[in-house]
């Protein structure tokens, strides 16, 4: 996992205006290179199981390259030999379609939406609960239950 740190403001109001050690801006340090639910593993939010169904959806979605392409693609051309055994790039990438489906398909309408947010674009919860337009704090919750639903479909214990 890459590492980009990043100081960011705690309060929005900004710097106060009054010298000294009170004026001063209270900032911490993100990882903006780490996802949304590794964040909340790494700090016990989230059990190993469902740490590791996150990480398999996102791993098909990235497989299955189904983020949006800013360019064309320049990927060289495969030509078929006698040493190639299996899948081929298509092949694979259809497979990981096909499972990233059938994996949103198991969590549900209702879930699929948090899912795709928070586990494949990176949304942090606060935005997608925003977007989403749930209570605030809510999105954890749903969360959880959307990555067991996904865990049974990639049968992780």
């Amino acid at each position: 996992m890459m590492r980009k740190l990043v100081e960011r403001e705690l309060t929005s109001e900004g710097p106060k205006r009054a010298g000294g050690a009170s004026g001063k801006r209270r900032t911490v340090t993100v990882n903006t290179g780490e996802s949304p639910i590794a964040w909340l593993y790494s700090r016990g939010h989230l059990e190993a199981r469902l740490f590791e169904a996150g990480e398999a959806l996102r791993r098909d979605y990235e497989r299955a390259q189904l983020s949006p392409n800013v360019t064309m693609r320049w990927d060289p051309v495969r030509i078929k030999t006698t040493g190639d055994q299996g899948l081929s790039a298509t092949e694979r990438q259809i497979a990981a379609k096909s499972r990233f489906d059938a994996a949103l398909a198991q969590a549900g309408s209702g879930l699929a939406d948090v899912l795709w947010r928070v586990v494949c674009a990176g949304e942090g919860l606060p935005d997608a609960e925003k977007a989403m337009g749930w209570p605030a704090r809510s999105g954890k919750l749903v969360l959880k239950l959307a990555l067991e639903r996904v865990a049974d479909f990639y049968r992780i214990r």
